[in-house]
């Protein structure tokens, strides 16, 4: 019973992470272009945005057009918030 309740949590993680993925409007520049929060949220969806990315065209990973540079710093801070970041390697292993 425990095992499928896991089961059941991680199914529905990744629908409700599937039901935010990054989708790029065709007029991106009139709603205005993706920022920091944006890539940070990206950066957070990433890997299940990738998995998306590989069945369909209308989802991309990477917002393009974006503000450039404080897209990208929140993207990546959104990466590396999910995987640990850059001290997960540096932990004690028992």
């Amino acid at each position: 019973m425990r095992r499928a309740s896991s089961i059941m949590s991680v199914v529905l993680l990744v629908l409700v992470l599937a039901a935010c993925t990054a989708t790029q409007s065709a007029d991106a520049s009139a709603a205005g272009e993706p920022g920091f929060w944006l890539g940070l949220w990206h950066g957070f969806i990433a890997p299940v945005t990738f998995i998306i990315s590989v069945f369909t065209d209308a989802v991309r990973v990477y917002a393009v057009p974006n503000l450039g540079r404080w897209y990208d710093f929140g993207f990546m801070l959104g990466i590396g918030g999910f995987s640990g970041g850059i001290f997960a390697g540096s932990r004690r292993r028992r």
